[in-house]
């Protein structure tokens, strides 16, 4: 038992690493909440536990799983002790996990992760849906982050906020990535700034939709459905876009940066406007287009993102294009061949084909994973999505 305290709701509660877990059918949906990922981000924390003594826990007719991250950190209300918990599921991190004997308190924490992880997604036989629940440092809008796979896509456009896809190919080793990369369904949910009493609301209207999205929860008894779902609508101002993540200005070791006051998530930013300083040197915008997630918080190495908005147009083409494996052409261009075609995983060589935009290849669902300066692994999240799993589901269905 740890205790976690909400800055927000000035409460205190004790919780375990598994805050809650419920089952009536090991072949109907199961639904897997993550939350305090990061020690400091408390408010999914206390939805969860919020949603446990409402009625509409009495009413699941499916499997759920609330799930506590950094113990640790959120005992002490710190993002991580050592590490960043939520940077550490490459494959590599998780071999060593196995054979390390000197384990970091994120080391214990993953471990005991992973072994629950492994026991659920081997014990349900149902659509299993990973959902991880974050706040901001800095003001933000309620939004979704999804590595761009189309079970991700599809689910993810029911709710009524912004999505942003791309950002795994900035970051190493998140949560869901990994789970990604196992072909099931996830994504990451940021309801607001750390203690704002707004993003523990947002969380608790997620958590709703997420259910009846799910059939997990009947929509008939979700008194208040319609007000989940325009809190949400209302909290992002209508801006139900689909976003692309297209620069991260990432913290280098012994950096000195600090942001501009006063930014906050998806502002429109001109280019020349100054965003920060680095080692007293000002950094300024080279794009017209909207800052995501700026660091107003000493722990982190992101420290802002720029992204742009897709149009509709090219989602629809990206999603045909998958449909029909369409990257089977991308392997007729010069320089560029198959690493493991049953993986997803394209090989490419940078001098032949340094003149492709990258955008291309994100039309074919595949994202970039540099190893040195002439070879780039390309990874496609179709080819290990997990679609049989959700093919009959309503919502996967839907044009």
């Amino acid at each position: 038992m740890v205790k976690v305290i909400s800055k927000a709701l000035n409460k205190q509660i004790e919780i375990e690493r598994i805050i809650t877990k419920f089952s009536t059918s090991l072949n109907r949906p199961t639904v897997v909440f993550f939350a305090g990922i990061h020690g400091n981000e408390t408010a999914g924390v206390f939805a969860l536990n919020e949603f446990l003594k409402s009625d509409g826990f009495e009413n699941l007719q499916g499997n759920v799983y609330a799930i506590a991250g950094n113990l640790k950190a959120l005992s002490v209300n710190k993002r991580f002790i050592e590490q960043d918990l939520n940077r550490l599921w490459t494959q590599d991190n998780l071999e060593n996990l196995k054979s390390n004997t000197n384990l970091q308190a994120e080391d214990l924490e993953q471990l005991d992760l992973f072994n629950i992880l492994k026991e659920i997604k081997d014990k349900h036989s149902g659509p299993i849906y990973f959902i991880d629940l974050h706040t901001t440092s800095s003001k933000t809008l309620p939004f979704i982050t999804i590595n761009d796979a189309l079970i991700n896509r599809k689910f993810s456009q029911q709710f009524p906020v912004p999505i942003v896809l791309g950002i795994e190919e900035y970051l190493s080793g998140p949560l869901l990535s990994y789970i990604n990369q196992l072909g099931y369904l996830s994504l990451g949910f940021e309801s607001g700034q750390h203690d704002e009493v707004d993003a523990v609301l947002n969380c608790l209207s997620f958590i709703y939709l997420t259910l009846v999205y799910t059939k997990v929860l009947d929509i008939n008894n979700v008194l208040d459905f319609e007000i989940h779902y325009n809190r949400l609508k209302h909290q992002s101002q209508n801006l139900n876009y689909v976003f692309e993540v297209t620069y991260l200005h990432k913290i280098k070791q012994n950096e000195n940066f600090k942001m501009i006051n006063g930014f906050k998530s998806f502002q429109k930013i001109v280019k020349g406007k100054q965003l920060a300083t680095s080692n007293s040197k000002d950094i300024y915008s080279k794009y017209n287009a909207r800052i995501f997630m700026p660091l107003y918080q000493t722990q982190g190495e992101e420290g802002f993102f720029i992204i742009k908005s897709i149009k509709p147009v090219f989602l629809k083409i990206s999603e045909l294009l998958r449909r029909y494996k369409g990257d089977n052409l991308l392997v007729l261009l010069p320089g560029i061949s198959w690493h493991d075609r049953k993986k997803g995983i394209l090989s490419v060589n940078l001098k032949v084909t340094k003149y492709l935009a990258k955008q291309i290849f994100h039309v074919f669902g595949f994202r970039s994973q540099q190893l040195d300066k002439t070879r780039m692994l390309l990874y496609n999240r179709e080819r290990v999505s997990r679609v049989d799993l959700y093919k009959n589901e309503t919502w996967f269905k839907r044009k």
